[in-house]
């Protein structure tokens, strides 16, 4: 839909002049005209957190110069809480807002800006009327210098690339805005364009990722059934260093490394990427936890669901790419063993849930410290490991006929496209259930909610496969610490494992270790080279600049590595949901 300027102030009493006259020093200008006002005071509020991203950012710390005017005449606008501006509007119908944002945070869930493109986390740029979410709003972007180019999944008004209509909003708060001389270019799917936004340069090939990226997205509509879009934009930001992903209703920003194509490992990583985020414009953006919209924007939301929100996301995105033919069956397996060692290896899998873990996303998730692997685990990987047991149960259990595709597709048409909701944890499980043919609540108090030692074998076997741990035969020592090297050559402790010798012994996050049995460390890599378990060593350190040194009994590394191998001989069942299951 393309909307003219008439429709766009008809449906709309909110507008935004945003403009960037000191880019260099990271700062965005607004202007916004609110009209058709019927009260005496209008509170203008900024959200806390950015949907997505489970941690409260406090965006308003940005803001500044924050001021009102009616009639040429400043009013009275104080700061009434965190993220509150109260402005005495005097019964007028009119009120002109202007404030100064300073973005100089760069990721993929904060603004960004500076002399080569501005990228807007519209959520933390844009002050909303208290009680008026559903309001529409006109942005006008007026581009610095030689910026030529607008990337957003909002609508253009009169064609105009510098003029976006949202039509409330949750919409403009959930499509970032990229702004600059970015490389686009663009593809169909079923009738739905695509634009791929491209920052900061790369040694990507445009033809290589239109032909991979289209078969992706046709893989992940097809567990739907349909896309529910009409275009979809990929705003993707080339760093030295880059990582990361954040979903939106139509659209998506990733972080890549400009210089990762190149390499059949980087490049594949990407495509996990792509399909990672692209599938939450099902999974979370409209199939999502009840909680999860309307967003409450001035505190946290909390799920327990988490797991299968971004969970399940990680597993389709290793199963979408699978069914594309760009990973081999091989790889793939390798990619999910790979989620079992992450989870295998940290201490905290005897302590959090994964429930747990999704509803403490808000405090621990996303504010790790030097302990969280001894106490906490991600629920995108617990949670796309049991993507992968309720996938291979539902396959077995139904001979083949269904798999988790169609619990989504279900649930998708029930709750989203239906009832226009969100779902319950009670009513997904009843999801899975149907399609499983059997209850799931012991399923549920092992490893829902509970912290039960997962059974690969029992549901690999399914498919015909098990796990060997390659280190199962290893006998080598273990001192149990991360560590790090200073500018200075010191090595400092940067973590202890739970139940290892460094963590029974003493050793403490801060240590420097200054020598083993009297020999100076230099080499952080070789800290017990020689030793074996059950040798007695002392640990020198600096700690607080005193020195202190920590006998310490070394144990065997309790470390695994799975790799998921064939059974010697599947029987025709389990040969058929491998088949099922594997696209095979």
């Amino acid at each position: 839909m393309n909307l003219s300027a008439a429709q766009a102030q008809s449906s709309a009493n909110i507008s935004y002049n945003v403009s960037f006259p000191e880019a260099q020093a990271h700062y965005a200008e607004i202007e916004m005209h609110v009209t058709g006002l019927k009260q005496n005071t209008l509170d203008l509020k900024m959200p806390v957190w950015t949907p997505g991203s489970y941690l409260v950012r406090e965006f308003a710390k940005n803001i500044e110069a924050f001021s009102a005017n009616i009639n040429g005449q400043t009013v009275a606008s104080p700061k009434i809480n965190k993220n509150t501006w109260r402005v005495n509007t005097k019964g007028k119908a009119a009120v002109t807002i202007k404030y100064r944002v300073y973005a100089n945070e760069n990721s993929v869930r904060t603004s960004y800006l500076d002399v080569s493109h501005a990228f807007l986390s519209t959520s933390g740029i844009f002050v909303y009327p208290a009680n008026m979410l559903h309001a529409p709003s006109t942005i006008t972007i007026v581009p610095y210098k030689n910026w030529d180019k607008v990337s957003t999944s909002l609508e253009m008004v009169n064609n105009n690339p510098f003029v976006r209509h949202s039509p409330n909003f949750d919409i403009l708060f959930d499509s970032p805005i990229e702004v600059g001389n970015q490389d686009i270019f663009g593809f169909d799917v079923n009738g739905v364009k695509y634009e791929v936004c491209m920052y900061g340069g790369g040694n990507y090939d445009k033809e290589r990722l239109k032909k991979d990226m289209h078969a992706i997205i046709e893989q992940e509509a097809a567990v739907f059934g349909e896309n529910p879009n009409k275009h979809y934009t990929f705003i993707v930001h080339n760093h030295l260093r880059g990582g990361g992903g954040i979903e939106h209703l139509s659209s998506t920003v990733l972080g890549a490394s400009r210089d990762a194509y190149g390499s059949e490992k980087g490049y594949q990583s990407f495509l996990g990427l792509v399909a990672h985020e692209h599938f939450h414009l099902w999974n979370v953006k409209r199939l999502r936890p009840i909680v999860l919209g309307p967003f409450d924007y001035d505190n946290e939301n909390y799920t327990t669901n988490l797991w299968i929100a971004e969970g399940f996301t990680e597993y389709y995105q290793e199963i979408a790419v699978r069914r594309t033919n760009l990973y081999s069956p091989e790889n793939y397996l390798d990619q999910i063993a790979n989620e079992f060692n992450i989870l295998e290896n940290l201490p905290g899998k005897n302590v959090q849930t994964v429930a747990e873990s999704s509803f403490d996303a808000w405090i621990k998730g996303y504010r790790p410290n030097e302990n969280s692997n001894n106490t906490t685990i991600s629920y995108y990987t617990k949670g796309a490991i049991i993507g992968m047991m309720l996938d291979l149960e539902i396959i077995n259990n139904s001979n083949q006929k269904y798999h988790l595709d169609d619990v989504m597709k279900y649930m998708y048409n029930t709750y989203y496209k239906t009832q226009k909701r969100g779902y319950t944890d009670a009513e997904f499980k009843k999801g899975f259930e149907m399609f499983a043919g059997k209850k799931l609540d012991d399923f549920y108090k092992k490893y829902v909610n509970g912290l039960d030692p997962v059974d690969y074998n029992k549901y690999l076997g399914y498919a015909g496969y098990k796990i060997n741990d390659e280190l199962a035969d290893n006998n080598d020592a273990a001192l149990g610490i991360t560590t790090g090297t200073t500018a200075a050559k010191k090595i400092i402790v940067t973590g202890v494992i739970r139940g290892t010798a460094g963590y029974i012994d003493g050793i403490n996050v801060g240590d420097e270790i200054t020598a083993i049995d009297g020999n100076p460390v230099t080499d952080a890599a070789n800290l017990i080279a020689g030793k074996k378990p059950g040798d007695k060593i002392e640990v020198a350190v600096s700690r607080d600049g005193q020195a202190i040194t920590l006998p310490v009994t070394l144990l065997k590394s309790n470390r695994v590595k799975y790799k998921i191998v064939s059974l010697d001989n599947p029987t025709p069942q389990q040969l058929a949901v491998r088949k099922k299951w594997l696209s095979l």
